[in-house]
């Protein structure tokens, strides 16, 4: 059994613990509320631009008139033989389960796939996804060649892919989620949209945590390309929080003064839902084909963006929980040890007494 002097320590040392846990959890609270309010921020800009793109497919023909084909590469749809997923994780640890819950749902789909003979490219965000996920693939390899024409006036650059494995990892983005740029997020798109222009993939999906309250959210496989319907993401699997996941989530948030309630529309997103849903026709200029090849890739860059601050969102709503549940740990782990500690005492001074009764009677 343990000292009195020993269990003082272990107190004293839990007690430290609690004090960093409580400050983590604070400090995640006041950056869920930042990150909440930028995802809030950035909806009527999305909600436009769907609604906008709604609005012109409606009134528009899909098709050209001279050759038959799309007006835009990313509406086609093809045989998915090669799937490209982006898997968005946190940054940093002591988030309980959001990064293994992720990784998990990642892993699922691209064991689906393989079990369907499709190859698998691996796009991760967050230094979390690159450690538990990109770590498990090899990296794909590309060579560059380039060749001289016209006395070496002019030069072809091309960039050639050896594939060496079903799943490869073709990008890493650790830092992106530091402070979410629409400027890197838009590099990103671009390079997803050049490989699906190019037919190098078949069908782009996101991994990541769906985030619109505390205790609103969900993990969620969404299908980003090709673009189906506009306005409403294709969701193929999702994972939503349990009760004593919300619970407990509920809970900090409270202590911490966060709301748990799912923000409200705001004016100006109310007025971007109602953009273009009156049944009339418009002239358009320039032609559609030129809107299509503007507003697709903006679109795309726009439904990443807000799968980056949601998950910005969700990750510092799972670190405040989890800090939360280790400062009510550690309480009760004080409780415990002060109650231990004075049984102890306790029964050294009932010894110390026994002891000088029995040297009296002796004498």
């Amino acid at each position: 059994m343990a000292n009195v002097l020993d269990l003082r320590r272990r107190i004293r040392s839990v007690k430290n613990t609690r004090q960093i846990t409580k400050a983590m959890k604070m400090v995640s609270a006041a950056k869920l509320r930042r990150a909440q309010e930028r995802a809030m921020q950035a909806r009527p800009y999305a909600q436009m631009i769907s609604n906008v793109l709604e609005s012109l497919v409606r009134r528009t023909d899909m098709y050209s008139d001279e050759t038959g084909d799309l007006l835009h590469p990313l509406l086609v749809e093809r045989e998915e033989k090669n799937v490209l997923v982006v898997v968005i994780a946190g940054e940093k640890g002591f988030a309980g389960a959001f990064n293994s819950n992720i990784t998990k749902a990642a892993l699922n789909f691209i064991n689906e796939r393989r079990s369907k003979d499709q190859n698998v490219d691996v796009e991760a965000v967050g230094r979390k996804a690159r450690d538990l996920v990109g770590k498990k693939y090899p990296q794909a390899n590309y060579e560059k060649t380039e060749e001289h024409y016209d006395n070496d006036l002019s030069t072809h650059f091309e960039v050639i892919r050896h594939r060496g494995a079903p799943v490869e990892m073709t990008g890493d983005h650790p830092a992106l989620l530091n402070k979410v740029s629409i400027d890197e997020v838009g590099d990103l798109a671009h390079s997803i949209i050049e490989r699906y222009t190019r037919a190098e993939i078949d069908s782009v999906y996101i991994v990541y945590n769906e985030f619109k309250s505390v205790i609103s959210q969900r993990v969620v496989v969404e299908k980003l390309l090709p673009i189906r319907k506009l306005g409403s993401p294709e969701i193929t699997v999702a994972e939503e929080m349990t009760e004593e996941q919300k619970e407990a989530a509920g809970h900090a948030a409270r202590t911490s003064g966060v709301s748990v309630n799912v923000p409200e529309d705001e004016a100006v997103e109310s007025e971007a839902k109602k953009f273009g849903t009156a049944e009339v026709d418009y002239i358009f200029d320039p032609e559609p084909q030129k809107l299509f090849r503007h507003l697709l890739p903006r679109y795309v860059t726009t439904q990443l963006f807000h799968a980056l601050l949601e998950s910005v969102a969700a990750e510092h709503a799972a670190r405040m929980t989890a800090m939360d549940s280790a400062t009510n740990n550690a309480g009760d782990m004080i409780d415990a040890l002060s109650l231990e500690m004075n049984r102890v005492r306790q029964a050294a001074i009932t010894k110390e007494i026994i002891e000088i009764v029995s040297g009296a009677a002796a004498l």
